[in-house]
């Protein structure tokens, strides 16, 4: 029996989505405007977003329900700490820490793995769902911002331990819809996963002043005037 939990996760998050793509931060990013600085926060802030999930799953690995969602091919932390030793350097780890909203984001990450363990899953499917997704577009648009070489920087954005990106989405939704979830759980992992899209805004929404300040208020006034339908969202639901 099909719980539809992929089904409802994507139509249950939809105004969520769009919100977080409609942020200051994000709007400018797929017009085109990325700013190194904030950038490289952005990688330290989802690097302690990505050790938290991680940690949690491969503790989780044989649990009942979230062993179905254990895909180490997945994890990020590793690309992300590459990423970090470009933008910061071999010394990395002494100069980065989690930003408030990070703090937060990773609090509640830790709080559902240890007490409602099936509501992770609402945080695994906003970020990796995302980066499969939207993934490719906002690498092209950071090297082409940020005059990056291939390789550099964007470790984030590359799953070489998944042959086709396209046919593991299938795959993944459809581990998500063969759970043994009730109605009731998954209306909560829903919850909680636009819980997750509004963590994820507050992490983009700090770091609008470094952008600010590096792009000047009008032209970030400019970027930011028309919202509307963010382009990975599309993606997303390919």
């Amino acid at each position: 029996m099909s719980s539809n939990l992929a089904l409802k996760l994507r139509e249950g998050t939809k105004k969520a989505h769009t919100m977080a793509e409609n942020t200051g931060f994000i709007a400018c990013f797929l017009r085109g405007t990325v700013e190194k600085n904030s950038y490289r926060k952005l990688v330290a802030n989802l690097y302690f977003v990505y050790a938290a999930m991680e940690e949690a799953m491969h503790n989780l690995k044989d649990h009942p329900v979230m062993g179905k969602m254990y895909f180490p091919e997945l994890d990020r932390k590793e690309s992300l700490e590459q990423d970090l030793a470009y933008y910061y350097g071999a010394n990395w780890r002494e100069e980065v820490q989690p930003s408030a909203a990070t703090q937060a984001y990773v609090a509640q990450i830790n709080k559902v793995a240890q007490e409602d363990p099936e509501k992770l899953i609402a945080h695994l499917y906003t970020r990796y769902i995302g980066d499969l997704s939207g993934g490719q577009i906002l690498k092209k648009i950071a090297v082409n911002a940020m005059g990056l070489n291939e390789g550099e920087g964007t470790n984030f954005y590359a799953f070489p331990k998944i042959a086709d990106e396209k046919e593991f989405k299938t795959m993944y939704r459809g581990t998500l819809d063969s759970l043994p979830v009730s109605e009731e759980k998954g209306d909560a992992i829903v919850e909680e996963a636009n819980d997750a899209f509004h963590h994820n805004m507050n992490m983009f929404q700090e770091l609008e002043g470094n952008l600010i300040k590096a792009i000047g208020v009008q032209l970030f006034s400019l970027l930011t005037r028309r919202r509307s339908r963010g382009s990975t969202e599309a993606v997303a639901q390919s």
